[in-house]
């Protein structure tokens, strides 16, 4: 069985948006070949078909859209899908008459204003990159946006954040369409990590802290790697090679938090991603991520995250049962 994916452009889209998970289908499509051919046939589209240019400068040749019902439809962002007037009133037709066939439809990083002005988006969860969420949320208030994820499905509407973030939910895709095995294949040629989870945030704190030494960022990366361990300010230091008070004005400088409020947020980021995406107990949870009892890491992610794990696990497990 060969199934169609198509890409939709308007003017000055980001290239990555539609190159990252194009390459996907495509390495996909050779990975699950059979008698009948790849196992994807893409194209890409636009309202009047010809060359639209990436913002960028460089110009992609398209087929209208006329000409295609794909089964899969997917829109990338970029400076044009922010654009007022961005989606023409065919453009919104279009979409619209996709969604209502119950084909799969798609937006990658602000390819979500399209959908949203569109109307494929109310009443829905979704995700964007985060510089542009607030004003996703703003513009469109009858839609629930979550910055803080990879990519989302609702239904038959799915979503991902920034640029990359389109090979996450291309390789989602693929794992939904062919089996686990052939998008592992796929991320394999790649070169790219199988696969980050829906649920994974944008932000890293290890990423987010970035500090500039040499030695703070070893501090950091031995605590990434010894959450259970005694994680305090001279057993850092020592790791830092200077004494516990230079360690704590130097880690400040660089990372903007203390040491103890940085190893919280690690060991509550770790454990957030065992929360949501997985069935191990609060207490197993706890110990893993090197809080000493449920209570401990409960209260750690009501200040990090503003909410204890058990709600973000019913919020992950009722995101995943919609998607189902």
């Amino acid at each position: 069985m060969t199934r169609s994916v198509a890409f939709l452009l308007v003017p000055e889209f980001q290239l990555l948006d539609m190159a990252g998970p194009l390459s996907v289908f495509q390495v996909a499509g050779e990975a699950g070949r059979n008698r009948r051919g790849p196992a994807y046939d893409i194209a890409v589209l636009s309202e009047r078909g010809g060359r639209v240019a990436c913002s960028g400068g460089i110009e992609v040749h398209t087929r209208t859209w006329r000409d295609t019902q794909a089964a899969t439809l997917i829109v990338p962002g970029g400076l044009g899908a922010r654009k007022p007037g961005a989606a023409t009133p065919a453009l919104q037709q279009h979409l619209r008459v996709a969604l209502d066939a119950r084909r799969r439809v798609a937006s990658v990083c602000t390819g979500a204003f399209l959908l949203a002005e569109a109307g494929l988006l109310d009443g829905r969860r979704v995700t964007t990159h985060w510089r542009h969420a607030t004003r996703l949320q703003r513009d469109y208030p009858a839609v629930t946006v979550d910055s803080d994820r990879i990519f989302l499905r609702d239904g038959n509407v799915w979503s991902s954040a920034g640029i990359t973030a389109g090979i996450d939910l291309a390789l989602a895709m693929v794992e939904a369409d062919l089996g686990a095995d052939i998008a592992g294949k796929v991320a394999r040629e790649m070169v790219v990590y199988h696969r980050r989870t829906g649920g994974q945030s944008q932000f890293s704190a290890l990423q987010d802290l970035a500090p500039q030494s040499e030695r703070m960022r070893a501090v950091l990366a031995y605590i990434g790697e010894h959450l259970t361990a005694d994680l305090g300010i001279e057993r850092l230091a020592d790791v830092a090679c200077v004494s516990p008070r230079q360690f704590m004005r130097a880690f400040k400088a660089e990372t903007g938090q203390t040491p103890a409020k940085a190893v919280e947020r690690i060991r509550a980021e770790v454990a957030r991603a065992h929360i949501e995406g997985g069935d191990s107990s609060i207490e197993a949870v706890a110990r893993l991520a090197g809080f000493e009892d449920p209570e401990r890491m409960r209260r750690a992610f009501v200040r990090v995250y503003g909410q204890p794990p058990q709600a973000l696990r019913r919020v992950a497990r009722a995101a995943a049962s919609a998607a189902s």
